[in-house]
């Protein structure tokens, strides 16, 4: 029975003595937590969503305060939280308009086919396959990588089987943009609504062979915008965001619906209707001149 109490007696001396030393040397290897981290990630989203490029929040916050990461790296947090997060690290409040993802392709089932893919619904594994089912190589695979990807239920695949953002749930973490294999997903303006709906860059006839819906090049609505704010690039149209104001003058001019929205047959023929008008009344007008200076040249002789 001493035995007993003794062996309990010392196992009692040593748990307080391990106890009293693990105590000092947390103090001691303390390693001293800037309280702005903490202040940061309660201004981020909690989603852990990985959009910024960082292991969660944590991470983020974390490179937030080491200055490897700007204010608004946490694009779901919203402006006011990017606003808070920039008063903590004592700097300016960021400015600049909300930010949306855009799916650059309405191939889906405009697209054509090369095979039936049979497998793992998703868009990476789908590209091992012979590199995608699809015979347009730029096209939206339609099997919801970007979908899984998007914490915030803003990513879901349209009727016509091609991936569609929600703009009003969309915080841009861009995290859709990471899982898309054929980087089809980027980031536009939210109150622009005028988009090149296509990514592909072959050539008119290519392009047009493998997807009913595509850019073909073709420059009509480069030469039709006036505020030189769209331009073929790399054989499919750009909109320079800076310059549109959204007259959709483009849409009405576009022969594939590429461009979205996609103008209605009547609002096609009524602007056909005007740029004949316009025409008319500009040779009109030029003939009339032309007439006026052989008037005046004949009168000159007379």
């Amino acid at each position: 029975m001493t035995n007993v109490i003794y062996a309990i007696a010392v196992l009692g001396i040593l748990g307080a003595v391990f106890g009293l030393l693990l105590a000092v040397a947390s103090k001691v290897f303390e390693v001293k937590k800037d309280p702005r981290e903490e202040a940061i990630l309660s201004h981020l989203a909690g989603a852990n969503c990985g959009g910024c490029g960082y292991p969660g929040c944590a991470g983020c916050a974390a490179a937030i305060l080491a200055g490897n990461a700007p204010v608004t790296a946490c694009a779901p947090a919203g402006a006011e939280n990017a606003a808070a997060i920039a008063q903590i690290m004592g700097m300016e409040a960021p400015s600049g308009e909300r930010q949306v993802a855009f799916v650059r392709c309405k191939g889906g089932t405009n697209a054509k086919k090369r095979f039936e893919y049979v497998g793992v619904q998703d868009c990476m594994a789908a590209t091992k396959v012979a590199a995608g089912p699809l015979e347009c190589q730029f096209g939206c695979l339609g099997f919801g990588s970007c979908v899984n990807a998007c914490q915030f239920g803003a990513m879901s695949i349209g009727p016509n089987g091609s991936a569609v953002v929600d703009p009003d749930k969309c915080t841009a973490c861009m995290a859709c943009a990471k899982a898309c294999p054929r980087k089809l997903i980027v980031s536009v303006p939210a109150s622009k609504k005028v988009h090149v709906a296509c990514a592909n860059q072959d050539k008119g006839k290519a392009a047009m062979s493998v997807c009913s819906a595509s850019c073909i090049g073709c420059g009509l609505c480069q030469k039709e915008c006036k505020k030189d704010a769209i331009h073929v690039v790399n054989g499919v149209a750009v909109i320079d965001y800076d310059k549109c104001v959204g007259c959709k003058l483009c849409t009405k001019v576009c022969p594939r619906d590429a461009i979205l929205p996609v103008a209605t047959a009547e609002e096609k023929e009524k602007y056909k209707a005007i740029k004949k008008a316009q025409a008319e009344k500009a040779k009109a007008a030029a003939e009339a001149k032309a007439a006026a200076a052989a008037a005046a040249g004949e009168t000159t002789k007379a």
